[in-house]
C-alpha cells in the first residue's frame, strides 16, 4: 500500500511534537529541582514554650494577665477624675457668669451722647410739635436728612408726609421720601427718629434747603425749617 504523503508529513510533525514536549517537560522538572534544593518546608506546629514558660516562670518576655477587680478599680477612678474636673470647670463658669453681672451692675450706664455736625440741630415748633434735622449726609444716590419729632402738646397730632414741601435755596420744589416718623404723634409722647431721603440728581448746585409741614386735617400748626445746608 501506497502511504499518503500528506498523511506521513502529519506523522512526523506530531512525532516532533511529542518529543519536544517531553524534553522541554523533563528540562523544566530538573530546572525546579536544582532551584528548590535547600529550601525547607515551615513549620506551622504552635509553639507553647513561652506560654509555658511564662506560666511557669515570671520572665520578662511572658504573658501576665491582668485581674477583673485593678481593671474595674482603673476605670472607675478615671471616671470619677473626669466628672470631678467637669464639676470644677461649670462651677469656675458660674463664678465667672456672677462676677461679670455684678461688676456691668456695679458700673454705671454711661450715657451716648450723639455727635452733631456743625450748625446742626435745626429746629422748629408749633402748637407744642418740634420737628429737628439732626444730620445730613449722602448715602448711595440719595441725600438723608435724619429727623426727629415730638409732641408735647395735650392732643395728638396727625400728619400726612406727602404734605411736606421741600424746596431749594432756588425756590424749586423737590420730591422726597419719608421712612420711620409716625403718621399720629401721641400727646405727650416720646421722640420718634426718622428720615427724608431726596435724590441727589435733584441737588445740583444747591446748596441749603427747606422743610415745611403742617397736620391733617385740621392744618393748625405749621412746622418750617430754613436754610438746612446740603452742599457736598
Amino acid at each position: 500500500m501506497n502511504i499518503n504523503s500528506t498523511v506521513l508529513l502529519t506523522l512526523i510533525l506530531l512525532f516532533l511534537m511529542l518529543g519536544s514536549g517531553s524534553v522541554s517537560a523533563f528540562l523544566g522538572f530538573n530546572l525546579g529541582s536544582m532551584a528548590l534544593k535547600g529550601v525547607n518546608t515551615p513549620d506551622g506546629r504552635p509553639s507553647t514554650t513561652k506560654f509555658s514558660a511564662g506560666k511557669n516562670n515570671n520572665q520578662p518576655g511572658g504573658v501576665t494577665f491582668l485581674k477583673e477587680e485593678d481593671i474595674l478599680k482603673t476605670v472607675k477612678a478615671r471616671m470619677e477624675g473626669k466628672a470631678k474636673d467637669t464639676q470644677a470647670e461649670k462651677q469656675e463658669e458660674e463664678e465667672e457668669i456672677i462676677a461679670s453681672k455684678s461688676e456691668s451692675q456695679d458700673k454705671p450706664q454711661e450715657a451716648v451722647e450723639e455727635k452733631l455736625q456743625p450748625g446742626f440741630p435745626i429746629a422748629a415748633e408749633s402748637e407744642g410739635v418740634t420737628m429737628s434735622v439732626q444730620s445730613v449726609r449722602y448715602s448711595g444716590g440719595d441725600l438723608l436728612l435724619k429727623v426727629k419729632m415730638r409732641n408735647k402738646g395735650a392732643d395728638s397730632v396727625r400728619f400726612l408726609y406727602s404734605f411736606l414741601d421741600v424746596t431749594d435755596d432756588k425756590g424749586r420744589t423737590l420730591s422726597a421720601i419719608t421712612e420711620g416718623l409716625p403718621s399720629e404723634l401721641p400727646a405727650k409722647g416720646q421722640e420718634f427718629t426718622g428720615t427724608v431721603s431726596i435724590p441727589t440728581a435733584l441737588l445740583d448746585d444747591v446748596k441749603k434747603i427747606s422743610l415745611a409741614l403742617t397736620d391733617y386735617p385740621a392744618q393748625k400748626l405749621k412746622l418750617q425749617l430754613a436754610d438746612i445746608p446740603v452742599e457736598k
